[in-house]
């Protein structure tokens, strides 16, 4: 193996990422970084699946409960705090792996950010717009204006419909077309996805929502319940409908079907990401030899 390997394994929800992550840290002798954007926070566990303690006792985990939701982390914050322990496991391992679902993230710390424009005045109407009328509103006003964007955004998130709308109205240019200026991968990254057919995921994606509930996410949601507009790692998928249904805009039946329908349009999304690399492997979970073989396979 050449010195100083970065392994990240990304990919849709549900697929079985952290335990390929772990196999590979353990066999590294490494640690894990992770860039679940709905993991970071100490307060979330059932909604966001955060990995089991037996998981996180295996192998050092970075970024799991390590922040709180009063004070949400953005991709740059991220790639900030990420850095220096990229470059000391580099130093002191040789390797590291990465693993998570929110591709941006991690593209923030591996590849770097565009400079995009900002404007608070701009923001701030969309913002009220959407305190105003919902998030449907964002989310009718984004597919509009920018589409392919809408197809690759978690649309659930506010924050990223958002600012999704300002760089539209700033720019008037597309937003994958303003972020195609990033950097191709160093030669000592290798990046795999877990490539299941996709009606098998989607069943996956329902089993672990069904799961969630009977562990009590019902409960996890009601305990935020009464800050839950305040708080911007709340706005997403698992706890928002949950909230729909506390308002009574909604029955609890309908509100697990929702989070069912809307985890597997976010899976859609985290699959459509993957489209931006030149190279990454896919790893078949129908195959004889385990995930963790076939990218040793490719690692060589």
């Amino acid at each position: 193996m050449p010195d100083k390997q970065i392994f990240v394994v990304q990919g849709p929800t549900a697929s079985g990422k952290t335990s390929l992550a772990i196999a590979l840290a353990q066999h590294y002798h490494t640690e894990i970084i992770s860039f679940d954007s709905r993991q970071f926070y100490k307060e979330l566990a059932i909604g966001v699946a955060r990995p089991t303690l037996e998981e996180l006792q295996h192998v050092k985990h970075h970024f799991i409960a390590s922040h709180a939701v009063q004070a949400p982390l953005n991709a740059a914050q991220f790639a900030a705090e990420a850095q220096p322990i990229l470059d000391r496991l580099l130093q002191e391992r040789g390797a590291v792996v990465l693993v998570g679902g929110s591709s941006l993230f991690a593209d923030a710390l591996l590849l770097g950010l565009d400079p995009l424009p900002h404007d608070p005045v701009v923001q701030a109407k969309w913002q009220d717009l959407y305190e105003q009328e919902g998030i449907e509103v964002l989310q009718k006003a984004l597919q509009a204006k920018d589409p392919d964007f809408y197809q690759e955004v978690d649309v659930m998130n506010p924050l990223r419909l958002i600012r999704g709308l300002e760089i539209n109205e700033l720019t008037g240019k597309l937003n994958l077309e303003l972020r195609k200026g990033m950097k191709s991968d160093p030669h000592n990254l290798q990046r795999f996805y877990i490539n299941w057919p996709r009606h098998e995921l989607y069943e996956r994606i329902n089993r672990r929502v069904d799961q969630m509930v009977m562990e009590g996410l019902e409960q996890e949601a009601a305990s935020f319940y009464p800050q839950f507009q305040k708080l911007k790692a709340l706005q997403t998928v698992g706890y928002q409908e949950f909230f729909t249904y506390f308002e009574g805009a909604c029955d609890k039946e309908l509100a697990i079907d929702k989070i069912k329908q809307h985890s597997r349009n976010y899976a859609k999304r985290q699959l459509t990401w993957l489209s931006r690399y030149a190279q990454i492997m896919a790893l078949d979970p129908k195959s004889e030899l385990s995930l963790f073989a076939q990218a040793r396979q490719q690692i060589g």
